[in-house]
């Protein structure tokens, strides 16, 4: 008997051009030889002409309108008198399905929680892969409390029902064991790498960096959001004018003043948004690969996607407070800082400066990179369903 998955996401398929975990383990359901069908069940700030529709990929995407569209009114993503009977329309689809395929849903984030409850699921299963009570910016108020409280209660009621529970780190499923009391259905995949992609496409990008500019550059590719660190950046990159900052992403910060004065050093780029396809055109610019985050119990939970992404295309890389990534640490492939000391990031970078072309070196950095090939996570995964 086929499948059909219910993949529960926290946006429209294209919403800000990124490509999440979630945006891959879809593609994978939907090339698998046992599927009948992917549907991407998702909120949208504004109404849509019709709620249902089929993206290029052959994935269907279901859209649910949030109450309004300013941010402040995503709660109801969590509370079910907000988006019960939204869910109808869906539900009364499956059950016409029901009979003949298996039906599973797929939650990668906490939202419609009264959905687990309203349908007889084959499988439900929880991927994990943030720590969503937590504000990322680090910085708590009420308002972040009040949401902490909404989102928590929600998560409780998913990781309870969840025939199967997968995190992305280890600090994310002892949080989850500990709320649960037991490790039973509780399991570690960490974020992989479409490698070939990385490792096997040298083309670069064009007329991105300054001309008759041959110094190093450090990049961060991906949402550029309030967790990273931007005031140790800018401090390095006025200490090291030598070396180009390039950011590659969408922003994420909601204009943030200190992404804004950054942006103002001579020696710091910004590209803006781009094309997921695109991604590995720019990787080919950077030299080191950067990952320059804030500490706080939000990124304490965090297995940044990049950082496989870089070593499959040969860079070394410099992270900063993600204990997830710690076990990787290995000289001039990876190295780990818990600090906010600008000097010492500077001084690490200078390290990774002398290794950026040596052949053994890219050689471990990509062999480290393939044995987390994204596919082979999923099939790991997809076994426990």
């Amino acid at each position: 008997m086929k499948n059909i998955h219910i993949i529960v996401a926290t946006g429209e398929w294209g919403q800000d051009q990124l490509r999440y975990r979630r945006h891959r383990l879809a593609e994978y359901l939907q090339k698998h030889s046992d599927t009948k069908e992917v549907i991407w069940l998702c909120p949208s700030p504004t109404q849509k002409e019709k709620s249902c529709s089929r993206l290029s990929n052959g994935i269907k995407q279901w859209t649910i309108q949030d109450l309004l569209p300013h941010k402040v009114f995503r709660f109801g993503r969590y509370i079910d008198e907000f988006h019960r009977s939204k869910l109808h329309p869906l539900l009364q689809y499956l059950r016409e399905e029901q009979e003949k395929y298996t039906v599973n849903l797929w939650y990668t984030f906490p939202g419609y929680p009264i959905l687990s409850d309203l349908f007889s699921w084959n499988k439900v299963v929880y991927d994990c892969s943030d720590l969503w009570t937590s504000p990322i910016s680090g910085k708590n108020s009420i308002l972040a409390n009040s949401r902490k409280n909404i989102i928590s209660k929600a998560e409780n009621r998913i990781i309870q029902r969840a025939d199967v529970i997968t995190c992305t780190s280890e600090y994310l499923s002892s949080r989850i064991v500990e709320n649960l009391g037991s490790e039973e259905k509780v399991f570690t995949f960490e974020n992989g790498v479409e490698y070939d992609l990385f490792a096997n496409n040298p083309t670069q990008m064009e007329n991105i960096l300054p001309a008759q500019f041959n110094g190093t550059v450090l990049g961060f590719i991906g949402g550029i959001k309030p967790k990273l660190d931007f005031d140790l950046i800018k401090e390095a990159a006025q200490k090291k004018r030598e070396w180009l900052f390039l950011f590659v992403g969408p922003d994420g910060t909601n204009d943030h003043p200190k992404f804004k004065d950054l942006l103002t050093e001579r020696n710091v780029l910004w590209t803006g948004s781009v094309e997921p396809s695109e991604v590995p055109k720019y990787m080919n610019l950077i030299d080191i690969g950067i990952m320059p985050y804030k500490s706080s119990q939000y990124n304490q939970a965090v297995f940044p996607l990049k950082l496989f992404e870089f070593l499959a295309a040969g860079k070394s890389v410099l992270g900063l407070h993600l204990p997830s990534t710690k076990k990787y640490a290995e000289e001039s492939v990876y190295a780990y800082l818990d600090t906010d000391s600008t000097n010492q990031f500077i001084q690490v970078c200078e390290q990774l400066e002398g290794t950026i072309n040596d052949e053994n070196m890219i050689h471990k950095r990509k062999t480290l990179a393939k044995s987390k090939n994204w596919n082979e996570v999923f099939e790991d995964m997809f076994r426990l369903v």
